[in-house]
């Protein structure tokens, strides 16, 4: 795998007979512990910044200036492992703060995996030359189905669109999540505590660094949108940002076998902590262990080994629970009742997200729809039928169903939720052209799949050379999200209009290349909305029809 600054993760679905793909956002996962290969970097004159807990110095150079791996709370190791997120020890010579930190443990996917815990820092990239006003922040939480991944360093976004961007690193998988009695009350949702100690971090020193801590917007693609939206709903996080960018946080299995990640998403009704607690008790004692004390002991390898690939009667919980402190309710239920914090949203999916295996003839698109939809499935090839499909028409019209069923339609019913609380401003991305990823079929019509507008916003050396229509496209959505982060509204100059989605005017922005994005109503019809909100696991919280 070569090296990209955002990756997505290939994650075995042996149940199903085929791999499933999701968007990770990041850089990749490093080499478990001790330093990479090489020298660090040598800290540059003018760099040095004294944060709250001791100073630290950087890089500067091709118009940015960085500090890498910046601790925000202690490493959580022996007893911390498995609880709230503690502040880190404070130092007195300067941070040499000129190379990334290691990626929190998770086996290899992303990269040869992580076994280092000492891994709750953070990375700062700032414009290397300002006119002394506070910047606006933006603060990438990033994807990889909360098992796996690393943040992007965020230059680009820095050097076209005149932010500071911050890359967290918090805890994931069963280290992120895991709930047992052991533990205490409101146990699991480790990682969302982590997010908002760095966002605390934020608050406390971003201004040392020439940002804007009353201007700052958290964003992120898959389990990044996911975490905004479970920010968006946490009481813990208010007044620590204002402003979200959840892309492509609608994209769990409606019905039927999840073959990849535990329920987790902006839809997803979460387990609560006494479901969460006894998936931990089972997964305790499939290593020998009966209290805290013992599992806290246990090696990361052997932790990751039984962790699997996050699904199993064993694995444990490695997805958001419902907690009572962190997360009160499932996002979608606190954004149906409107108990969200009050910031604006950028908040949208793709046209054809696909996060379950594909279809390549009739005999399969029956067979899956079946396996995924269960008594619906009659009604749901009746409303896809593959003679309405070009060829390939059976993986074009099952690509169809799962991104309805599964992406488009819940983040539509999301947006009108939402929409009567809080500022929303609704994008689907219909970019069926944009560069083919090296987790993608080539040979495949795979439409704008999950998070294509991703390497737009974090282009990486070497890639594919992009159309001119394309670069048209990068730099549409580069001045979008990075307008948004400055003023509140993704209308700036280079970009179209894009009005606020409400009640009266459900206005979704269709984003495609060649300058030609424009706003839709239609997206509910077409993409038989109707009939999935009827069928959408928050249905009994009073679901659109």
């Amino acid at each position: 795998m070569q090296p990209r600054r955002w990756l997505f993760a290939v994650a075995s679905a042996a149940s199903a007979g085929a791999a499933a793909v999701a968007f990770a956002a990041s850089a990749p996962a490093q080499a478990q512990d001790g330093p990479r290969a090489g020298e660090a970097p040598a800290c540059a004159d003018g760099t040095t910044v004294r944060t709250d807990k001791g100073p630290v110095c950087g890089t500067a150079g091709s118009g940015v200036r960085s500090w890498l791996g910046v601790p925000y709370a202690a490493p959580p190791v022996g007893d911390l492992r498995w609880a709230p997120t503690a502040p880190p020890a404070g130092w007195t010579s300067t941070l040499e703060a000129t190379r990334r930190g290691s990626a929190c443990p998770q086996p290899p996917g992303l990269g040869p995996g992580s076994t280092s815990e000492d891994c709750l820092k953070l990375d700062i990239t700032a414009p290397e030359k300002t006119d002394g006003k506070p910047l606006p922040v933006m603060v990438e939480l990033h994807g990889g189905g909360f098992r796996l991944g690393s943040p992007s360093d965020g230059t680009h976004l820095v050097k076209e669109g005149g932010v500071i961007n911050v890359g967290v690193q918090y805890r994931l998988g069963i280290f992120g999540f895991m709930a047992h009695e052991g533990f205490g009350r409101h146990a699991g949702n480790y990682a969302l505590r982590d997010q908002q100690a760095a966002l605390r971090w934020v608050q406390r020193n971003i201004a040392r660094f020439g940002g804007d801590p009353r201007n700052v917007t958290i964003y992120g693609a898959s389990a990044g949108g996911s975490s905004v939206c479970a920010n968006t709903a946490s009481p813990a996080a208010k007044g620590l940002f204002q402003k979200g960018i959840a892309q492509s946080g609608e994209y769990n299995s409606l019905l039927g076998v999840d073959v990849q990640w535990q329920a987790q998403d902006c839809k997803a009704e979460l387990p609560g902590e006494e479901e969460a607690q006894k998936a931990g008790e089972r997964f305790a004692a499939a290593l020998g262990c009966k209290d805290a004390a013992c599992l806290r002991a246990l090696p990361v390898d052997a932790l990751l080994k039984q962790a699997g690939n996050g699904i199993g009667p064993d694995a444990g919980t490695q997805g958001p629970v419902v907690d009572g402190e962190i997360l009160p309710m499932s996002p979608g239920r606190a954004f149906a009742e409107g108990k969200v914090n009050k910031v604006a949203l950028m908040h949208g999916v793709d046209r054809d997200e696909v996060q379950l295996p594909s279809a390549d003839t009739p005999e399969k698109y029956r067979e899956n729809v079946r396996l995924q939809y269960g008594p619906l499935a009659s009604r749901v090839m009746e409303l896809y039928p593959l003679e309405r499909f070009p060829a390939p028409s059976a993986f074009i019209a099952y690509r169809t169903i799962v991104a309805d069923s599964n992406s488009v339609c819940p983040a539509l019913l999301n947006d009108q939720r939402l929409a009567e609380h809080i500022p929303v401003f609704a994008y689907q991305t219909d970019n069926a052209d944009a560069p083919p990823m090296f987790f993608l079929d080539p040979t495949k019509p795979n439409g704008s799949y999950h998070v294509s507008e991703s390497p737009f916003l974090s282009p990486f050396p070497g890639g594919a050379e992009l159309t001119a229509n394309q670069k048209a496209f990068g730099a549409q959505l580069t001045a979008q999200w990075t307008g948004f982060a400055r003023t509140g509204n993704p209308t700036v100059d280079g970009t179209p209009y894009w009005p606020r989605f409400t009640r009266h005017d459900p206005a979704v922005l269709s984003l495609v290349p060649a300058g030609d994005s424009q706003v839709t109503h239609e997206i509910a019809e077409q993409h038989h909305c109707g009939f999935w909100n009827r069928h959408a696991p928050f249905r009994e919280i009073g679901a659109a029809g």
